[in-house]
């Protein structure tokens, strides 16, 4: 029923293209306080997507990724060791962009694009690679993190006969954290990421 739905949308659209595609991505959790420093992560993804028209397009996407970043609480006193959590979010990511075709020749194509993403959290894993998360008041766990967020992105694309390069940039736009507090203020984090894939059109 699905793959119908979109065959019907290709001929309303006047072109449809579908395929596999891997990427790459550096991820970063941004927060709003001083009190921890973060740092970037780098990721692969695997997903699937559907490109719908011809000059313009819309262009749905199913990717498996993982996002997260490195956070690095400062040092307390007693000679406790500093804290170091690795944060690793699988997350199962639904972007839809529309985009313009502004080079469209038989051989190869340069498009922009922009959109928003949907991102659900399959699983939060933390890794403390330094200190002891029960000597911090504030130390993140999995169920800090929300099961749904949300992106919006902006990029630019080159096809070449069968092959899909996206180049893109996607910001945050709601709050990954569920309430997380430092000395009685709530902390926002925001997941930003810079993303490369590789798609293959198969038809």
């Amino acid at each position: 029923m699905l793959f119908a739905s979109f065959l019907i949308s290709g001929v309303m659209f006047g072109q449809l293209h579908f395929g596999p595609q891997i990427g790459y991505s550096a991820s970063n959790l941004t927060l709003d306080t001083d009190s921890i420093t973060n740092g970037l992560k780098n990721n692969f993804l695997v997903g699937v997507f559907v490109r719908m028209g011809k000059k313009i397009y819309v262009q749905p996407e199913v990717n498996w990724m993982t996002q997260g970043s490195v956070f690095k609480y400062p040092s307390i006193q007693g000679g406790i060791v500093p804290l170091e959590q690795d944060i690793k979010l699988s997350t199962i990511q639904v972007p839809v962009n529309i985009g313009w075709r502004i080079i469209n020749l038989e051989v190869v194509n340069v498009r922009l694009f922009a959109g928003m993403a949907a991102n659900f959290l399959m699983n939060a894993n933390i890794n403390t690679t330094s200190g002891n998360p029960d000597d911090y008041e504030n130390a993140l766990v999995p169920d800090d993190f929300k099961n749904v967020t949300w992106q919006w992105d902006a990029g630019v694309g080159v096809d070449v006969l069968m092959f899909a390069i996206d180049i893109k940039y996607m910001g945050g736009l709601s709050n990954v954290l569920n309430d997380f507090a430092i000395s009685g203020s709530t902390v926002t984090s925001k997941s930003n990421l810079f993303v490369v894939t590789l798609g293959w059109k198969i038809f």
